[in-house]
C-alpha cells in the first residue's frame, strides 16, 4: 500500500478511536467510519504493495487474510451476525452504486452487535488483531503522545459546604476495549488541545507509556499539608478553586484536613506575594499565607476558600478575587449605574439583588444617581446572571437610563405584520378556543385584542405593545424580540427558563453572538417581584441560579432549566417555579360559561373534584383550574391547556432527522366524550394492544390515543410528531412497542 492510502487509513482509524462517546451522534459516526475503513481496504490491491511492509500494514494484511479465510459458521454468534450485517450492508451499497448514510434503524442494530462482539471470551483472533492496530495508531498520534495520565485514587463529593472523601477508586472495567480514547476524560489546562486524560476503563493502570500526574503535591498557597489528587463524584455539585476562582474540574488536588481544593492548571502557578497600587486600596497589599477565616472588607464574607491579602497599618483585608472588582457597572436588577464603595455609610440598607440586610461596616455597590439609595452586595451584583462582565467606569453616562425601556414601548410588534388591524373591545363575547394569539400562542380568554382584517393573524392588546428590546433579571445581556419565526422545532429551541419549546409566535433571544439564551414572551415579561394568587405574600426571583426548590403549585423541582424559583420574601418557605408563574391565572373552558381560576391547596375547596376531561380525581395539593361559581367545574392544568404549551398547529418538529408536521388529532369533541370512558377502562385492564383485535380500526385508533393522552401523558409528544396517526399502516405495531417498553 502506498503512503497515501496508508495515511488515509491512519486518519480514519484515528477519527474512530478518538470519537467522544458522550456526543449525540456517536453511534452513527462509529458505524459510518467503520464502513469507510472497510471500503478503503476493499479498494486496495494488497498483493501489489511494495515490501517491506510497515507494522501497521503488516497487521492490516494479516487481519484481511484471516477474515477472508474464516469459517463463518464456526465463529461466535455475535461476530457471525456482525459480519453478516456488514456484508449485507455492502451488497446494498454496491447494488445502487452509492454511499448510503446509516439510518437510525441500522445504527440500532449495528451498535449492540459491536458491544456483544467486544465482550466475547475468549477473544476471537480477528478482534485481537484489530485491537493491536488501534493501539498502534494511538501510539502514532502526535497529540496523544504528549498527554499526561491522571490516576486519582480516591473519590470526593461536595455536601453541606465542603468536600468529603467517600470512596477509593477501583477499575470500572477489565475489558481492554474500554481503554481506548473514546473512554478517556480529556482535560485542558489552556484553551488549546487537551493536556491530561483519565481512562475510565482502567484509571491509568494500562497506560504506563504515558507520563503520570503526581498523586500528591505541595503548593505555596497551602504549605502546611500536601494536597491529594481526587476525582469528583458524578453529578456532584462543586465550588471554586482556591487559587484561580474558577470552578473546580472533575479531577483536582485536595487537602481533606483544611478543605482546600486546587485545579490541575494551578499546580505550577506561583502566588503573588504583594500587590502594589491596587485599585481597591491606597496601600500595598500583602499575601496572608495561612489558612484563616477573616471577613473581607468588600464582600463582607468570612469565606476561607480563597486567599486573603491584607494591609497591616490599616487593618484592611480583602479576598484575592475581590481585589479587582469592577469600579462601575450596570446590572439587570437596576436602571442606573452602580459603583463600588468601601463603606456604605449609615443607614438601614438591604441588598437590591438578594434582599438580605447589609452590614454598614463593609463595602458594596451603591447607585451613583442623586436621590437613589439602591445598594447591593459585591458578590450579588457581579453574578454572571446579573452583570454582563463589562466595566463602564471610563464610558460616558447614558442619558435618561431609567427610561430606556420606554424608548422601545412605542414601537409595537404589530408593525411587523403588513396587513391592517381592527381592535376588538373586551365585551361579553363567546369564548372561541380556536382564537389564539400569534405572539404568545395562548387563547384569547379576556381583554382587548387586535385581529387582521385580511387574514387570521390575532394579537392580545398587551402583545401588540411588546418592546423590541428588553432586559431580563436572570440574564446579563440585552434581549431582542424575534418575529416571523419559521416554526421548526428542535431541542435547541427550548426556552431558557421554562420547560417548553419556543415553537412559534414571538420570543426574545439574546443579542450577543453565540449566546443561545431565549425566552417566550410570557417568561420575558414577568418581573422579578411577583404577586401571585397562589400565595398571600409577595414573591421574588432568587439572587443566583441553581437554587433547587420544589414548586408548591406543581410539587416538582427542576422545572426550569435555570433551576430558579420565585421565593417568598417573608421566608415562609413558599416557592413557585417559572413554569407555573407564567400560567394564566384565569381561563375559559368551552363547556362552562363561567371563568375558571388557577387554584391550589386543600383550603381552596373542601369538596372532591373530578377533572371534566379525563374524569380522574384531582389532587388538590397541586395546581388545577376551578370554576369560581357554583357549577363545580374543575380541570387538571394539562387537560385544559395541554401537556406541551405554546405549540401552534402547523408547526413542525425534527424527529430522528425527519421533519414532521404537527396537525393535532382532529377528533370531534362529541366523539371524544362518547368513547373516552370505555376506552380508558379497557386499556387500564389490558396492557397490550393485540388484546383489542375484536375492535374496529377506528375504535383501536381512538382507544390508543386516549390511553396515551389520559394515562401516559409523557407519550403525547411522541404521538403528535406523526404526520397523522391514521396515515400510518404500522400504527398498532408502533404503539405496541411503546407499551412493551413501558412495562420494562
Amino acid at each position: 500500500m502506498d503512503s497515501e492510502p496508508e495515511s488515509q487509513l491512519v486518519s480514519l482509524i484515528s477519527q474512530l478511536i478518538f470519537l467522544d462517546d458522550s456526543d449525540s451522534g456517536y453511534s452513527s459516526d462509529v458505524m459510518s467510519l467503520i464502513f469507510q475503513i472497510i471500503a478503503l481496504l476493499n479498494s486496495v490491491d494488497l498483493d501489489s504493495q511494495p515490501k517491506p511492509e510497515s507494522e501497521l500494514m503488516s497487521l492490516t494484511t494479516r487481519s484481511i487474510y484471516l477474515f477472508n479465510s474464516m469459517d463463518l459458521d464456526s465463529q461466535p454468534k455475535p461476530l457471525r451476525k456482525l459480519i453478516s450485517f456488514i456484508s449485507q450492508r455492502f451488497s446494498l451499497v454496491n447494488s445502487i452504486d452509492s454511499d448510503l448514510e446509516p439510518d437510525q434503524d441500522q445504527v440500532f442494530q449495528f451498535m449492540p452487535l459491536i458491544d456483544q462482539t467486544l465482550k466475547l471470551k475468549p477473544e476471537p483472533e480477528l478482534m485481537s488483531l484489530i485491537h493491536r492496530i488501534f493501539s498502534l495508531v494511538i501510539s502514532m498520534n502526535s497529540k496523544s503522545r504528549k498527554l499526561i495520565s491522571v490516576c486519582p485514587q480516591v473519590k470526593v463529593k461536595f455536601e453541606k459546604g465542603r468536600f468529603h472523601v467517600i470512596d477509593e477508586i477501583s477499575w470500572s472495567s477489565n475489558n481492554k476495549w474500554h481503554c481506548l480514547p473514546s473512554s478517556w476524560n480529556m482535560f485542558r489546562l489552556t484553551e488549546e488541545d487537551p493536556t491530561h486524560f483519565r481512562c475510565e476503563g482502567c484509571n491509568g493502570e494500562n497506560h504506563n507509556e504515558y507520563d503520570k500526574a503526581p498523586l500528591e503535591i505541595n503548593h505555596a498557597l497551602h504549605p502546611k499539608h500536601p494536597l491529594q489528587l481526587v476525582l469528583l463524584q458524578h453529578n456532584s455539585s462543586t465550588r471554586k478553586c482556591y487559587c484561580c476562582d474558577e470552578d473546580l474540574n472533575k479531577i483536582f488536588y485536595y487537602c481533606s484536613a483544611c478543605d482546600i481544593a486546587i485545579n490541575l492548571a494551578c499546580v505550577d502557578k506561583q502566588p503573588v506575594l504583594s500587590i502594589d497600587n491596587p485599585k481597591c486600596h491606597e496601600h500595598t497589599l500583602t499575601l496572608f499565607p495561612r489558612y484563616i477565616s477573616l471577613t473581607c472588607d468588600f464582600c463582607a464574607l468570612a469565606d476561607s476558600n480563597c486567599p486573603f491579602y491584607i494591609c497591616s497599618p490599616c487593618g484592611f483585608a480583602v479576598h484575592q478575587n475581590c481585589i479587582n472588582l469592577p469600579r462601575v457597572i450596570k446590572i439587570t436588577r437596576h436602571h442606573h449605574r452602580i459603583s463600588l464603595t468601601p463603606s456604605l455609610g449609615q443607614g438601614d440598607w438591604s441588598c437590591g439583588v438578594c434582599r438580605k440586610k447589609m452590614d454598614n461596616d463593609y463595602g458594596g455597590y451603591s447607585c451613583r444617581k442623586d436621590g437613589c439609595w439602591y445598594k447591593a452586595h459585591s458578590k450579588c451584583a457581579t453574578r454572571t446572571n446579573v452583570w454582563n462582565g463589562i466595566e463602564i467606569e471610563e464610558k460616558p453616562e447614558e442619558v435618561d437610563e431609567e427610561d430606556e425601556e420606554d424608548e422601545f414601548s412605542e414601537m409595537t410588534s404589530g408593525s411587523s405584520h403588513q396587513h391592517r388591524f381592527r381592535r376588538y373591545e373586551d365585551t361579553c363575547r363567546d369564548y372561541d378556543e380556536n382564537q389564539m394569539c400569534h405572539a404568545c400562542i395562548m387563547p384569547i380568554y379576556f381583554g382587548n385584542f387586535y385581529s387582521c382584517v385580511d387574514c387570521d393573524f390575532i394579537l392580545h392588546e398587551k402583545c401588540m405593545g411588546l418592546s423590541f428590546e428588553r432586559k431580563y433579571p436572570l440574564h446579563p445581556h440585552l434581549l431582542t424580540l424575534v418575529r416571523g419565526y419559521d416554526g421548526v422545532m428542535s431541542d435547541e429551541n427550548k426556552c431558557s427558563v421554562c420547560p417548553w419549546l419556543c415553537t412559534a409566535g414571538f420570543f426574545y433571544k439574546c443579542s450577543r453572538e453565540l449566546c443561545r439564551f431565549k425566552l417566550h414572551v410570557q417568561c420575558a415579561t414577568i418581573s422579578e417581584s411577583l404577586d401571585h394568587g397562589s400565595h398571600e405574600h409577595p414573591l421574588e426571583l432568587p439572587s443566583k441560579l441553581g437554587e433547587q426548590r420544589a414548586c408548591h403549585v406543581c410539587q416538582e423541582s427542576g422545572n426550569c432549566s435555570t433551576n430558579g424559583t420565585f421565593n417568598c420574601i417573608e421566608n415562609c418557605g413558599f416557592s413557585l417555579c417559572l413554569k407555573c408563574a407564567t400560567l394564566p391565572q384565569k381561563v375559559r373552558y368551552t363547556d362552562d360559561k363561567h371563568v375558571l381560576t388557577l387554584s391550589y391547596g386543600e383550603k381552596t375547596s373542601t369538596k372532591t373534584h373530578w377533572c371534566e376531561e379525563c374524569e380522574r380525581k384531582i389532587d388538590q395539593s397541586v395546581g388545577f383550574y376551578m370554576c369560581d361559581d357554583y357549577c363545580c367545574v374543575a380541570l387538571h392544568i394539562e387537560c385544559l391547556l395541554g401537556v406541551d404549551l405554546y405549540m401552534m398547529p402547523g408547526s413542525s418538529w425534527f424527529y430522528y432527522g425527519e421533519k414532521r408536521i404537527l396537525k393535532g388529532f382532529g377528533f370531534e369533541d362529541s366523539m371524544f366524550k362518547s368513547i373516552h370512558r370505555e376506552a380508558v377502562e379497557k386499556l387500564q385492564r389490558r396492557s397490550k394492544l393485540e388484546n383489542l383485535m375484536g375492535e374496529t380500526t377506528k375504535e383501536k385508533e381512538h382507544s390508543a390515543v386516549l390511553y396515551a393522552i389520559h394515562l401516559h401523558l409523557m407519550w403525547k409528544k411522541y404521538l403528535i410528531v406523526c404526520y397523522d396517526i391514521r396515515e400510518h399502516d404500522n400504527w398498532d405495531e408502533m404503539l405496541d412497542v411503546k407499551l412493551n417498553e413501558n412495562e420494562k
